[in-house]
């Protein structure tokens, strides 16, 4: 079932990938349309939430290619990047957690709303479930659209599984995919985690991916 001969499927890529090869299913397709309709949103505050390898950065590279802007890291973020959003409509703030400058961060939010500017920031949980301490900026966190990138369904798993095994130059038969499918948890680090497996294994026993690897890898 499997081999070097083996072909590897082929999506439409015109309507599935793009963008730099972001996948579009039901999981992101609401998040994939909203970003496209800037600056026509309910709110300029938008809080983009999943778990890690869910593509959240993937988005915002996008957004930002189309709409242009400026990304900061939230743990980073200094005031010197305070005063360097002045002349951009869009900022990023990518991966906030509690670990921040809460001052900062606040200001942040009160500069984007005075200058009408339009701020996404991107979160493991939803922005209102972060516990700050400042009271201001947990009121501030009840401005935000929030949006959350779904749990994989079966098409964008099969995606994800065939597009990174292929970067890898390794090709699997439909049959082995959807029997990954069926038995790996529907989460986004496991599917990451198990492709980071296979090709290790592979890479190690010197021999292409069999059903015997699989098997071993989803029952560790």
């Amino acid at each position: 079932m499997t081999g070097n001969k083996q072909q590897i499927i082929k999506f439409n890529y015109d309507k599935n990938f793009g963008n730099d090869d972001f996948y579009i299913s039901k999981s992101n397709q609401h998040i994939f349309d909203l970003l496209n309709r800037w600056p026509n949103w309910e709110k300029n505050f938008l809080n983009i939430s999943g778990e890690k390898f869910s593509g959240k950065t993937h988005l915002m590279n996008i957004f930002l290619e189309k709409f242009k802007g400026v990304k900061f890291e939230a743990n980073s973020f200094n005031n010197e990047n305070l005063k360097s959003i002045k002349i951009y409509q869009n900022i990023v703030l990518e991966n906030l957690k509690e670990d921040i400058d809460e001052k900062l961060i606040y200001t942040l939010f009160n500069i984007v709303d005075q200058d009408n500017k339009y701020l996404i920031v991107t979160s493991s949980k939803p922005i209102v479930d972060l516990n700050f301490e400042l009271n201001d900026l947990k009121s501030r966190t009840k401005n935000f659209l929030l949006q959350s990138i779904e749990k994989p369904d079966d098409e964008l798993m099969f995606a994800l599984i065939l597009k990174n095994l292929s970067d890898r130059q390794i090709s699997l038969d439909k049959k082995l995919i959807n029997y990954i499918i069926k038995r790996i948890d529907r989460s986004y680090s496991k599917i990451f985690k198990f492709i980071y497996k296979i090709d290790e294994l592979s890479l190690k026993n010197k021999k292409s991916v069999d059903f015997k690897i699989i098997k071993d890898v989803l029952e560790e």
